[in-house]
């Protein structure tokens, strides 16, 4: 007979439009943060099957390499760190097979790590015949992220891809909220067809970003705290824009909050990001931002489709490749399990 077992995981990557930074511990305790956000049709997977009885064992398809180690001996350093250390938290009673992968790589503002947080602890949930709601799987990723690992992450990205789609998520020193945004069904669709990402061609580490700002922040920084202050305000503007179906304002009001946000602190944007981002704009772009922490990845855009062949060739020839993509509803799921 056979006894194989698999389950996969799925959770989605997040292109976020406005509130990115306030979400960090250090600013939303003291101020409230808030972001605006969807999720997109680009995804991490995560396949489990048995194993051996006496270890577990990650392999990674996007860091070409594998781990296996006793479950009498689990430590959480060196490669694999966040997987190997959600696999702790559960610590697993039997020998378990994990693979990884994703549609996109990691290190490029869409959220990777947060999604393959979520993922995992999906699915090792439903491995182990348990079941969580969408906030006690982003709670856990962001506490194993934050608290378990250090990393100076906030947690956005952990609860748009547990709950999925077109949110408004708060952040208070009391919790986390995520709101729907009330949008059209033609505002949604006709923003999906204006909104266009491109490959800078580098990823990066956010994490020394994002330590930065966090410690300017804890310290009170005039400076940081002020333009962390106009990009909330934006961001809430952003909303209320979408939600208006006023999609031209909300594109300019991405574009402000990316001028606030590029100057936050050092190595957020660079001399190419930014020719990247005024060509696009001299081609009929309105607005736009790098999406994430920074530094690298892709670019967003908003963009009416008369301009996007001006747009998506101007960038091309500049060493850039778009990617087709669609937002997505769905969260966090298992897509099969036998």
């Amino acid at each position: 007979m056979n006894d194989q077992r698999t389950l996969v995981s799925r959770a989605p990557m997040r292109i976020s439009f406005g509130g990115g930074g306030t979400d960090l511990p250090s600013f939303y305790e003291h101020y409230g943060g808030l972001v605006v956000s969807s999720t997109i049709n680009q995804y991490v997977y995560a396949i489990f099957t048995n194993g051996s009885a006496e270890a577990v064992q990650i392999v990674s398809a996007d860091y070409s390499t594998f781990w296996r180690q006793s479950l009498d001996d689990l430590v959480w350093d060196g490669d694999l760190a966040l997987p190997r250390a959600i696999v702790h938290e559960f610590w697993a009673q039997r020998g378990l097979d994990i693979f990884l992968a994703s549609q996109v790589p990691p290190g490029t503002g869409l959220g990777s790590s947060g999604s393959v947080a979520v993922c995992l602890i999906n699915g090792l949930a439903a491995w182990q015949g348990t079941h969580s709601t969408r906030t006690e799987v982003a709670e856990k990723a962001s506490f194993i992220e934050i608290e378990k690992m250090g990393m100076p992450v906030g947690k956005q990205d952990q609860y748009a891809a547990a709950f999925g789609g077109l949110n408004y998520i708060t952040f208070t020193a009391n919790g986390v909220t995520v709101q729907p945004l009330q949008i059209s069904e033609t505002s949604r669709k006709t923003l999906e067809r204006r909104l266009m990402l491109f490959f800078t061609g580098s990823s990066r580490q956010s994490s020394s970003i994002l330590r930065h700002q966090d410690r300017k922040g804890a310290e009170g920084d005039k400076r940081v705290i002020e333009r962390l202050l106009a990009i909330k305000e934006l961001g809430l503007s952003i909303k209320q824009a979408l939600e208006a179906g006023d999609l031209d304002a909300f594109g300019e009001l991405m574009h402000r909050s990316w001028v606030q946000k590029r100057s936050l602190v050092p190595k957020i944007t660079n001399d190419s990001i930014n020719q990247a981002y005024e060509l696009a704009r001299s081609k009929g772009a309105i607005g736009g931002k790098i999406t994430g922490a920074g530094g690298g990845g892709f670019l967003l855009l908003y963009c009416h489709k008369a301009c996007q062949l001006a747009v998506t060739g101007s960038l091309e020839e500049i060493g850039l490749r778009r990617m087709e993509f669609a937002l997505d509803t769905a969260g966090v799921q298992i897509v099969h399990s036998d």
